[in-house]
């Protein structure tokens, strides 16, 4: 057996790396922040109450191969200093299987980054693991002070944030085409440590300051040793419910959850958090090592419905952005309670039925063959329409989740556990050419990405039927 024959069959999946590091994540985090641990036990509790009073969606959540996937699903947020770092936490989320998907400029809300979310894309993969990493890259070109940009550009430009071996195996994994399991088992080891919490600051205290005075954000990222996780969010299926009982576990909730309101079916992303733990620094180049603190980490929690097409999404967008320029949550006179009575209220033009938002092409939808329409088929007694074979419960279709991000409310949870007293106004400069050419490649369109797996799912359906001359029209 020759050396190339036999080393592919060595090597584990990406999937399997990727789950590897999922679960060390996860521990580690939980060691770092313990609240992490209460709100992964409450989530737990929740998601299995619902599941037993709603069948259905237990049915639904079986038949679309999604039901095992919510206990392992998080999502985790990092930020990065450099375009050389961008370019690397490419390559190191390559080896688990995840690409980059989607560009989000959250300098429109007083956030200087920009951002993309590193995941897996095709089914089989989200299925198993869909760990989602939303990546951040701070832009310096927004800090105005000019001394001060320089001075960030020097101290980023000295720090190491990947170990030589992370590097290594990365290499390893380009060239020779995977890992084996060992390589895979010491490569997660490698790259946690990118991700693991530092203590010690990398600038003095008058730095630190100056950083923290033109914004937080900033401070966190050029401060410190690498881009720590700064939160780690689990998947549930009741976000208001888990909101209602976080204090009942000692958990403090931000005012209101971000993104859509609730409805009987859920759209895009809905999140929430805790607040940001208050956790010790030491400076450095301070003879008593002054101490300090920080505060960036928090806990998330979020809740995932169906993907929007490009006019689903235009809808969502509009209303949403009306109930925020006049409802403004923490400003005189406004309440959490007036924000979500509002939202619910303008939300209303958009529909709450699954067959609504599918016959009127604003979300997407898996489609798959039923065991009667198999049957029918087999008898050649079914319609010729696509309506016709869904009325007839021959063909089914099912919510594609939504996999990625808003912007709006990545910003709104980067807000609420920066500080509300930061609200700059940055001009709207979205730099997407840049962010790729740090990047190294194109981002991937998510909506494209959703609109092949709606066609594909139809196609497969369709030859199952024996029916290829149907057609859906393709939304994007």
């Amino acid at each position: 057996m020759t050396r190339s024959s036999f080393m592919p069959s060595a090597f584990v999946s990406t999937d399997r790396i990727r789950s590897l590091f999922t679960e060390a994540m996860s521990q580690m985090y939980r060691a770092e922040v313990p609240q992490y641990g209460t709100l992964i036990e409450l989530v737990a509790d929740v998601n299995a109450e619902v599941l037993a009073g709603n069948p259905e969606l237990r049915k639904r959540l079986e038949r679309a191969g999604e039901l095992d996937r919510i206990d392992v699903e998080r999502h985790g947020a990092i930020r990065l200093g450099t375009a050389d770092e961008l370019f690397t936490i490419r390559r190191l989320f390559a080896v688990m299987g995840m690409q980059a998907v989607g560009y989000y400029d959250l300098s429109v809300a007083g956030v200087p980054v920009h951002s993309t979310c590193f995941r897996p894309v095709d089914q089989a993969a989200l299925n198993v693991n869909p760990f989602r990493v939303f990546t951040s890259l701070l832009r310096l070109e927004l800090i105005e002070d000019q001394r001060l940009r320089a001075e960030a550009e020097r101290i980023l430009a000295k720090r190491r944030i990947y170990t030589p071996r992370a590097i290594e195996l990365i290499e390893h994994h380009e060239q020779g085409g995977g890992l084996t399991e060992a390589q895979a088992v010491e490569f997660v080891a490698e790259a946690l440590e990118t991700f693991r919490w530092h203590g010690e600051a990398t600038v003095s205290a008058e730095t630190y300051k100056r950083l923290h005075d033109a914004h937080r954000l900033i401070a966190d990222v050029v401060s410190f040793k690498g881009p720590h996780i700064n939160h780690l969010t689990p998947r549930t299926l009741d976000i208001d419910g888990v909101q209602r009982r976080m204090p009942e576990r000692g958990i403090t909730p931000k005012a209101v959850i971000e993104g859509p309101p609730r409805r009987d079916c859920d759209i895009l992303l809905r999140q929430t958090s805790f607040k940001a733990l208050e956790e010790p620094i030491a400076f450095a180049g301070e003879a008593d090592k002054t101490q300090g603190t920080h505060t960036a980490r928090f806990g998330e929690i979020e809740q995932r419905g169906v993907a929007l097409t490009a006019k689903g999404r235009a809808l969502y967008d509009r209303l949403l952005a009306s109930v925020r320029s006049e409802v403004q949550v923490g400003a005189a006179g406004a309440k959490a309670n007036d924000y979500d009575s509002e939202l619910t209220g303008r939300f209303k033009s958009l529909p709450d039925s699954w067959d609504a938002l599918r016959c009127e092409e604003l979300a997407f939808f898996h489609y798959s063959a039923t065991p009667a329409g198999i049957a029918a088929a087999a008898e050649g007694k079914l319609p010729r329409d696509t309506e016709s074979l869904i009325a007839d419960g021959y063909l089914a279709f099912d919510p594609i989740v939504y996999e990625d991000f808003l912007p709006v409310s990545a910003a709104g949870i980067f807000q609420s556990n920066l500080g509300t007293d930061q609200q700059q106004n940055y001009a709207t400069r979205s730099n997407r050419a840049a962010f790729e050419e740090a990047l190294g490649v194109a981002v991937q369109d998510e909506l494209r990405l959703y609109a092949e797996r709606q066609s594909a799912s139809l196609d497969t359906a369709m030859k199952m039927l024996g029916v290829a001359a149907l057609e859906l029209k393709t939304v994007a």
